[in-house]
């Protein structure tokens, strides 16, 4: 594929899966045998693992919206910066809802093979989350 056809789907996988919900274009999207590198710990492999990802971040915040900020392409490789917001009216990964509205920042690499996503890469700001949801103190304010 294109670098054209790699940023376009990588903006597609953004729309469809993380804004829509649209769990179906997860297998149009990535290879069946997908590697996220970025997945939470005890969460399975390929576009089953993916989805189950996808799946616990919108539970847990079903307003989410991710806005992508950068998009840089070169060969098989796609890297996205992004900005998420959204409120916190679920549980994630055993912390229940805050009713707390965040904003994250990340970056994403993709690497595409036979026209398809076929490994993920993330660095975001789970500090940052954790902070806005008052699980961990922000510096400078006094502990709890």
């Amino acid at each position: 594929m294109s670098v054209d056809a790699n940023r376009a789907l990588t903006q597609r996988f953004y729309e469809e899966v993380w804004n829509k919900g649209n769990l179906d274009a997860v297998d149009d999207i990535l290879t069946g045998d997908f590697v996220d590198n970025a997945a939470p710990p005890g969460f399975p492999t390929g576009p089953e693992g993916a989805k189950q990802v996808f799946t616990m971040y919108r539970a847990a915040f079903p307003d989410f919206r991710l806005s992508v900020r950068d998009l840089i392409a070169e060969g098989d490789k796609v890297v996205a910066r992004w900005l998420t917001q959204g409120t916190h009216q679920g549980e994630l990964m055993g912390i229940p809802p805050t009713g707390k509205a965040v904003e994250v920042t990340g970056i994403d690499i993709f690497r595409f093979a036979g026209g398809k996503i076929a490994e993920h890469w993330a660095e975001f700001d789970m500090m940052g989350l954790m902070q806005q949801l008052g699980v961990i103190p922000t510096p400078g304010q006094a502990g709890g």
